[in-house]
């Protein structure tokens, strides 16, 4: 499984929704918080794009030498329709300062110096220390996993469907309508799927071996559905 500093360095560089709370700025819409873009650097610390008058912006400049604390956090939602969409939530405390040299006109890059992370997601719910995060690396799916999971939810239901045949009596659903399969997460060790009918619960697939990029996925999914297909 991945560990809980790669999952999150993953939800950081995801495409699920961050915003920035920083103590003292209240009242202010959350979407105006939101960072346009965000990038984990080679030392740990988070960088964050922002429009030049944004109040994130405002309150790094105005605070100058002075520590700065605020906290990223990060939601994690399905890209396809499922119950409960929340896959995952992160948080990442620290101090926060300006990086001008790397901002473009009319934007300016805050960086975060992360002080403490915690993840709470499929997986469960954990701490991870900044030196954990600095180490880790993004999965290489992130990129690709929402429209991935979008095109198996439509173009390939009923393959995703049969994988409920490997799981046995799990999936019957006695005297109840048929049990639902829905695909809802995906990283390079394998596919999540969620259950739902009667009952509603998640099923996990290893691949056979770690994959590393979109056609080791492709041979790793058709192994999957060779299996449910015998």
């Amino acid at each position: 499984m991945p560990s809980a500093a790669e999952r999150t360095r993953t939800l950081v560089q995801g495409t699920c929704s961050a915003v920035l709370l920083i103590p003292g700025v209240d009242g202010v819409p959350p979407e105006l918080l939101m960072p346009q873009a965000r990038v984990a650097g080679p030392e740990g610390e988070v960088f964050l794009l922002y429009p030049a008058d944004s109040p994130a912006v405002r309150a790094a400049t105005h605070a100058q030498d002075d520590e700065l604390p605020a906290v990223l956090e990060i939601t994690d939602v399905a890209p396809v329709s499922v119950p409960h969409r929340i896959r995952g939530r992160a948080w990442i405390s620290g101090w926060l300062t300006t990086a001008p040299e790397v901002a473009e006109p009319g934007l300016m890059m805050l960086r975060l110096e992360v002080g403490e992370a915690s993840v709470d997601d499929l997986w469960g719910a954990q701490q991870v220390e900044p030196e954990e995060f600095a180490r880790a690396s993004v999965d290489p799916l992130v990129a690709h996993e929402a429209e991935l999971l979008q095109h198996l939810h439509a173009a390939h239901s009923d393959q995703v469907q049969s994988l409920c045949g490997l799981l046995g009596e799990r999936a019957e659903a006695p005297g109840g309508p048929p049990q639902r399969a829905v695909p809802l997460a995906l990283d390079r060790f394998g596919l999540r799927v969620r259950i739902t009918g009667e009952r509603c619960f998640d099923a996990r697939f290893d691949f056979p071996e770690p994959v590393r990029d979109i056609t080791g996925l492709r041979r790793a999914m058709h192994a999957l559905f060779e299996a449910a297909a015998a």
